[in-house]
């Protein structure tokens, strides 16, 4: 079966806002609540197709996980990154591909910045050496920066928190809160068990074909990047099926 790689593809206008007040709308971001995050929409990303993205958020593993591939998997993103001159934006730890993504980009003299919260800066895995760290109070806060700061989220493979993060990205592109891409590194087929069952999901009438194809899957960086060059999000809201199965 061959990779995903969906997503509408169309002209889109950059935004015309500096990226400096951009950014500094950001810093004083406050985080929604679950009972307002209806009412709460994350900018939409800068730059659609014909401009260029300025920061990418990545998921990753605190963990390096068992082959070599998905270290270098991260060195290879990394460095794809830093030649289109887009800035990382991650969890802020040091340990696990994680710390590959950041280190490799520094090395190449991108950009990273490192988004944690307190309690993981007290257990000593916060990564000193970035271009850009900020400690936040809550898992939540850190979630929701990381999204205010990103102009679209790439997964490598990683466990329970880099899956929550794409899942809850997915959500809020799938609510229209954000119009940024999404997508999956798929090293060594990593994710293959989860793209069957987001496939079984739509074939069960739980997950639209729309929304299934939100999520970009790819076993290299750059083309993985240059589908989120062209995409478009989905017009269509979330609707609720109200025919009896």
């Amino acid at each position: 079966m061959g990779e995903w790689a969906f997503g509408k593809t169309g002209a889109g206008d950059c935004d015309n806002a500096p990226y400096d007040t951009m950014t500094n709308r950001a810093e004083q971001f406050v985080p929604p609540d679950n009972l307002a995050l209806e009412q709460t929409r994350i900018p939409a990303a800068r730059c659609q197709k014909g401009c260029p993205m300025k920061r990418l958020c990545v998921y990753c593993g605190s963990r390096p996980g068992s082959q070599p591939d998905y270290t270098e998997a991260a060195e290879n993103l990394a460095r794809a990154l830093v030649r289109r001159k887009i800035e990382v934006v991650y969890g802020g730890a040091s340990v696990g591909t994680m710390g590959v993504l950041a280190n490799t980009v520094l090395a190449e003299g991108g950009h990273v910045i490192g988004i944690i919260p307190q309690s993981v800066v007290d257990r000593e895995v916060v990564h000193r050496g970035l271009s850009d760290l900020r400690v936040v109070t809550s898992m939540h806060e850190r979630k929701a920066l990381m999204a205010e700061l990103s102009d679209g989220f790439i997964a490598l493979p990683g466990g329970l928190g880099t899956l929550d993060e794409v899942f809850e990205i997915l959500t809020w592109g799938q609510l229209g809160l954000h119009q940024k891409p999404c997508g999956l590194l798929n090293i060594r087929d990593y994710y293959r068990g989860l793209i069957d069952f987001l496939d079984h999901a739509v074939a069960e009438r739980f997950i639209t074909d729309v929304h299934r194809a939100m999520l970009l899957v790819e076993k290299e960086p750059e083309r993985l990047l240059e589908h989120f060059e062209r995409y478009q999000a989905p017009a269509v809201a979330k609707s609720v099926d109200r025919t009896s199965a």
